[in-house]
């Protein structure tokens, strides 16, 4: 099969190239403008495909260079399409007029719902033609089936992407970016269709796969993407939606905010042109984790009729995730080669795949998924924070962290460490924390409400006591722990059977503080000779330990895995 990708040496042409580098069943030409640059790609990818370099130019005639190059497929990966000009489809027209298939990579609203007009040129041709075949909408849409299969309704969706600081992006993109923002975006709110400003709305989000390390907490800005017009259609009992990005370093997103409020304020501001001037600040200035992340929330009515509320996350880790939004095009392309064609007709992407066709391309980079779905609270908080995660832990932390609604109590042993630095002594007079000391008696008792655990630790005569609690909104899928006025929310991560917390901020009387201004506590939960260990170790600003303690536990629930012939003296 010969593949034609326009735009094949650019951000996204070279990853869909360097996806579908295995198959031998592929020749990829590569198109473009420039014959050197498409040449260099052709050196520079490897694998069991064949690539052809060559020179196609979306601006002439295309019907002549498609007869020339006689592809099967084309995929367009040049855009932007949002600024396609008087006649952006023409490309559409020519593949229909040839009857070469076609798939894009669109993210521009009206370019994507303007594709519906080709369906029955393209029925009569015999070939599919598919626009937004990316992440917006396909894998958008992908994920919200995921979450709700089963559901009675779906009432509200939110999603958003944070691309890495680091990430490669293209110029194409920030001009797609610039073309709406301070612009009216169609948007659905309360059942009503409405309009937001692009990149003057924002939200803070967390992403935070189950038994993942989640991604700092983030801005997102809303942007104006197909999703917010097509997901209605396909759900026609939504009532809100919103879709924002959230490009990373957070200072340079917030300058792009106020120039997109002064163009909405009605100042004269020419955003595109100056495109390539952002991306090249955008290029030198890179800095923060060099992580990227989406999420997909819903909300609605669960398989027994109740409210119901689901997310799905993604976290990408260094360069792998420019690849996502190529990956919806090579899972298309994969299973065209399987002989599972789409049907003949042109319509947007937003149904095309399932989080399952995309999972070989996942799994294959660092990319980590999951999923959590909050049918009822009488499910205990680690278990629904955790999600499909939960299984990967030791039985004796599970079962520590299995708590019914009755009262919980566990018995065992603990070491106490207390700094002894000035600020150290004086939080640890201030809170009455233990005293130091060698191995002690501890007990600790659970007490769940509702969706609520309350622990009360018990180190000889001295107490610690917690309100543990699910974050939402911007803290969505941390653990909050609550010290009275102080609340500490803590991302839960599994390694090896092993449970990891780290705080991420902190919080007095309801107020986020400075992360810097704040305690750090780290714990690691786990299991040896059948009983549950821990250790915790809280440090105030600068790392100066406040305060630390490891020891074990047994419970009831943990004592079912304490294996034969442990001494009493050991539990």
């Amino acid at each position: 099969m010969r593949v034609l990708i326009v735009g094949g040496y650019g951000v996204f042409g070279l990853r869909l190239a360097t996806l579908l580098a295995d198959r031998a069943e592929l020749t990829i030409l590569l198109g473009g403008r420039s014959r050197t640059r498409s040449e260099q790609a052709a050196r520079d990818l490897d694998g069991a495909a064949r690539f052809e370099p060559c020179v196609f130019d979306r601006d002439g005639d295309l019907v002549e260079q498609l007869s020339a190059l006689r592809p099967q497929v084309l995929v367009d990966c040049s855009g932007p399409f949002q600024v396609y000009g008087k006649a952006p489809w023409r490309l559409v027209e020519a593949c229909i007029a040839a009857r070469v298939h076609y798939l894009d990579l669109a993210d521009g609203t009206d370019f994507v719902l303007g594709i519906g007009a080709y369906d029955d040129a393209a029925r009569k041709a015999g070939i599919f033609v598919l626009s937004g075949v990316s992440t917006c909408p396909a894998l958008t849409g992908a994920a919200v089936r995921a979450i709700t299969l089963g559901w009675r309704r779906l009432d509200s969706i939110s999603a958003g992407i944070a691309p890495s600081p680091h990430a490669d992006v293209g110029l194409n993109v920030i001009r797609a970016l610039t073309s709406y923002a301070g612009r009216p975006v169609r948007l659905l709110r309360d059942g009503r269709v409405s309009e937001g400003a692009g990149l003057v709305e924002t939200r803070q989000e967390t992403i935070a796969p189950p038994g993942r390390p989640p991604m700092k907490r983030t801005l997102f800005s809303l942007v104006d993407v197909p999703d917010l017009v097509l997901l209605p259609t396909i759900w026609p009992g939504l009532q809100s939606i919103w879709f924002g990005a959230g490009p990373r370093p957070e200072i340079l997103h917030r300058m792009l905010n106020l120039l997109a409020r002064m163009v909405s304020w009605g100042w004269p501001i020419p955003l595109v042109p100056l495109s390539a001037l952002f991306h090249q600040v955008k290029s030198r200035l890179k800095w923060g984790e060099d992580r990227g992340g989406m999420f997909v929330t819903v909300e609605g009515l669960g398989p027994e009729g109740g409210p119901c509320a689901g997310t799905w996350s993604l976290i990408t880790e260094g360069e792998d995730g420019p690849f996502i939004p190529s990956m919806a095009a090579a899972s298309v392309l994969t299973k065209v080669l399987s002989g599972e064609w789409p049907a003949f007709g042109a319509r947007s992407g937003a149904e095309a795949l399932e989080l399952s066709d995309y999972e070989p391309f996942f799994s294959a980079r660092r990319i980590r998924t999951g999923r959590r779905v909050h049918p009822a609270p009488e499910e205990p908080l680690y278990r629904r924070l955790l999600g499909p995660a939960w299984s990967d832990l030791a039985p004796a932390v599970r079962a520590m962290h299995d708590l019914s609604d009755e009262d919980h109590k566990a018995d065992g042993a603990v070491e106490v460490r207390r700094g002894t630095s000035l600020l150290a002594r004086l939080l640890a007079t201030i809170l009455k924390l233990p005293l130091s000391g060698p191995m002690r008696s501890l007990s600790v008792g659970f007490h769940r409400s509702g969706e609520k655990e309350h622990w009360i630790r018990k180190f000889g005569d001295r107490s610690l006591a917690s309100q543990q609690a699910e974050g939402a909104g911007s803290r969505q899928g941390l653990l909050l722990e609550s010290f009275g006025a102080i609340t500490i929310p803590l991302a839960l991560v599994v390694e090896s059977g092993e449970l990891h917390l780290f705080s991420r901020g902190w919080s007095l009387l309801g107020i986020a503080l400075p992360r810097l201004l704040g305690p750090r506590i780290h714990a690691r939960e786990w299991q040896a000779d059948g009983l549950f260990h821990f250790e915790v170790e809280i440090c105030a600003p600068g790392g100066a330990l406040v305060l630390g303690y490891q020891g074990r536990l047994r419970s009831p629930e943990s004592a079912r895995v304490t294996p034969p012939g442990s001494s009493s003296g050991e539990r």
